[in-house]
């Protein structure tokens, strides 16, 4: 943390353990030791291990429920909103910003909503921007958002070139890339909307709560608050602070 300003203390120690035996041999390192001795005296290599303190695996409307319960149960209280703020809290490489993008534009909303996308890794932050993914993802791409209730064509939000598909740059307008740590920093924005989804089942409880404290900061009086399927507000220390909104998908909104 002190070379870095990055703070991994409060992940989960199971998960870590395991990233760190990948790291090793990765680098080709024998010990814990001189893999810490590389990173602090290799700039450049603390930026490749975050490849493996933050897990960059994602897909446009992942969990297709969750984004039909969306557009069910969620767009028409935004609806009621002027301006609308959603924060995508650890965005990785971006797929799941621009899947909202995209159900926001299909529902009306895209114009008058701006999305903060938040992560740790700069990489991804870099690649969520630029908004192109490997064509042979399309097609999974573009299932998932047939099942989660899109109204046309996946294709429709792309052009193909380079052997990847480069979403519409109309879309981008309404982002805000940033770089953000849950483990250290505090609240950015009052939002409408947090999704925060296959995040926190890498934190240890300390961490998670945390985390659920910032998002319960940032919501408006009955925002709404989403997370990955794995995940759960039960034994938290904010549970009584959201009620269930949608059980199997994860959606709750702030008491």
């Amino acid at each position: 943390m002190l070379r870095y300003q990055h703070d991994f203390r409060d992940y989960s120690v199971a998960s870590l353990r395991r990233r760190m035996r990948q790291a090793l041999e990765r680098f080709d390192c024998a010990t814990l030791s001189q893999l810490q001795d590389r990173i602090l005296h290799e700039p450049a290599m603390f930026l490749q291990m975050l490849q493996f303190f933050t897990v960059q695996v994602s897909e446009m409307f992942r969990d297709p429920a969750y984004f039909r319960a969306l557009r069910e149960k969620v767009v028409p209280v935004l609806h009621t909103y002027p301006s609308i703020k959603i924060w995508v809290a650890g965005c990785s490489s971006g797929e799941e910003v621009w899947s909202l993008a995209i159900l926001l534009e299909e529902e009306g909303l895209l114009e008058r909503t701006m999305i903060y996308a938040t992560d740790i890794n700069v990489d991804a932050l870099a690649a969520a921007e630029a908004g192109i993914y490997a064509v042979d993802r399309i097609a999974q791409f573009s299932d998932n958002y047939r099942r989660s209730g899109g109204k046309r064509s996946l294709s429709d939000y792309y052009t193909a070139a380079y052997k990847g598909a480069i979403f519409d740059r109309r879309l981008r307008r309404h982002f805000v890339f940033a770089d953000h740590s849950l483990a250290t920093d505090s609240v950015f924005s009052e939002v409408h909307m947090v999704s925060c989804r296959n995040v926190m089942i890498y934190f240890n409880k300390d961490l998670q709560d945390r985390a659920l404290g910032l998002f319960h900061e940032a919501l408006v009086n009955r925002g709404f608050l989403g997370l990955g399927m794995k995940e759960s507000l039960h034994f938290s220390r904010h549970a009584g602070n959201f009620r269930e909104l949608c059980q199997a998908e994860k959606i709750f909104q702030r008491a």
